[in-house]
């Protein structure tokens, strides 16, 4: 299915720092809660993510990821997702995150 850019231009894909990471003991599957600053603008959002196979909660304090900024708020369990943090499944079905390879401005927007 193809999109026009103006359907594009509705995601609002943002980059911010991981600055909090808990355990999500109630999930259906390993989980995450991940805390996530997206600088003034956008501030502080969390997000329940199932990416426990291949990151540790000290490789995830203070990495930059992209992530959804302008979903609807989701009911996952006890926690209300406020963001989707995005990442690629690989043949395992593992998560690998969505990142940047240098440092930007928490908030700044995917063009």
């Amino acid at each position: 299915m193809t999109i026009t850019w103006q359907d594009f231009e509705k995601v609002d894909i943002r980059i911010g720092t991981i600055v909090e990471v808990e355990d999500f003991l109630e999930a259906r599957n390993p989980a995450f809660i991940l805390h996530v600053d997206f600088g003034i603008e956008i501030g502080l959002k969390k997000s329940s993510s199932q990416i426990k196979d291949l990151y540790t909660k000290d490789q995830l304090q203070g990495k930059q990821v992209m992530a959804v900024v302008n979903f609807e708020p989701k009911q996952v369990g006890p926690i209300m997702s406020e963001c989707l943090v995005l990442g690629f499944y690989r043949q395992d079905n593992s998560v690998v995150l969505a990142t940047n390879d240098l440092p930007i401005n928490n908030g700044s927007r995917l063009l």
